[in-house]
């Protein structure tokens, strides 16, 4: 496969992961917000739920030491695009790397998610799930 292939499904994967963590940081203060506000979508099981376990998948992999898989997924790429002889670094992964790739590592980084967890944690006490019946006027 062209080079350029391998580039373009890197930045794709590349978008998509810093989309998923801007929607997981996102998420917690729309809930809050939602909450004062009557939404319904933000007491929804699925999003809470999905939420909750985004962000315990980033944590697990923190305690672990390991990357996110779309990480690896995007480096696969990269390295295919280098082996048919073409590495060069695209103006996605230029920009979007730059804002999503920030380096935080310190020994702060593992209490600080921990502290975010535990918070979500405690919105499912104050902001409670709500089931609703399977209707057209709750979708």
């Amino acid at each position: 496969m062209d080079a350029s292939v391998w580039l373009f499904l890197a930045d794709c994967v590349l978008v998509a992961h810093a989309l998923l963590a801007a929607a997981i940081v996102l998420a917690f203060p729309a809930i809050w917000l939602g909450a004062a506000l009557g939404w319904a979508w933000v007491r929804r099981p699925l999003f809470r739920l999905s939420h909750l376990a985004a962000m315990g998948s980033v944590l697990l992999e923190t305690v672990l030491g390991r990357n996110c898989p779309l990480t690896g997924l995007e480096d696969r790429f990269r390295l295919l695009a280098r082996a048919e002889g073409r590495y060069a670094e695209t103006f996605v992964q230029y920009w979007a790397g730059r804002l999503f790739y920030v380096d935080i590592a310190g020994p702060w980084v593992l209490p600080l998610y921990f502290g975010f967890f535990a918070l979500l944690v405690l919105t499912l006490v104050f902001v409670p799930i709500r089931r609703h019946p399977r209707n057209r006027e709750s979708l």
